[in-house]
């Protein structure tokens, strides 16, 4: 049965860090809108930064809806679920901003994923999600799957851009500053990788 946290700490935060795809959904405000829903993977680009506070790496995509609808409203709602070991799903239900590489917060974000090396895959953002309620229930339903290894295809196709040419390849898509609602996206030009914060 579901039960309620307060907080992303002990059991609840060594299962949601052990888990290798989770999935995240934002809509916009308008009812007629697009409601989003995408998975999320690779290894490193998610952390819990604190007991109520999650991020993840935003790479580089063909579209940009969650970061469309993270700056017109703020909702999102990230799942997981266990699909080896003890059935499991669990929700963190918030509130999430899409911080940009020109935000003075960002390099010290990147500090909380450090197995992960951002010019591989075409970083555009840190999505920070404060959590308002964080549940869990069964997964009785959620089939065994096994995990054997992350794909090499994301990393091979944008490690060969560097920041100009990462600019000019989201400027060609439809749906990169611009949402399929038309809310905005992701701020183009895209601005420079800031180095990294160094202690």
């Amino acid at each position: 049965m579901g039960k309620t946290y307060e907080r992303i700490d002990g059991r609840l935060r060594a299962f949601i860090e052990e888990q290798h795809i989770f999935f995240t959904a934002t809509a916009p405000l308008d009812g007629d809108g697009t409601v989003n829903l995408s998975p999320k993977g690779g290894s490193g680009s998610f952390a819990v930064v604190d007991e109520r506070t999650v991020a993840y790496l935003d790479f580089a995509g063909s579209s940009a809806e969650t970061v469309a609808h993270l700056r017109e409203n703020g909702r999102i709602t990230l799942m997981w679920c266990a699909f080896q070991g003890p059935p499991n799903i669990v929700r963190v239900h918030g509130r999430g901003e899409a911080v940009f590489r020109d935000d003075p917060r960002f390099p010290g974000l990147l500090g909380h994923f450090p197995d992960v090396d951002p010019a591989l895959h075409g970083l555009r953002a840190v999505i920070v999600v404060t959590a308002e309620l964080v549940r869990d229930s069964c997964g009785y339903a959620v089939p065994f799957m096994t995990y054997d290894e992350d794909r090499p295809l994301h990393a091979s196709r944008f490690r060969r851009e560097d920041d100009e040419s990462l600019s000019r390849y989201f400027e060609k898509k439809d749906h990169i500053a611009t949402s399929i609602d038309g809310l905005p996206g992701l701020p183009l030009p895209l601005p420079a990788m800031p180095a990294p914060v160094t202690e």
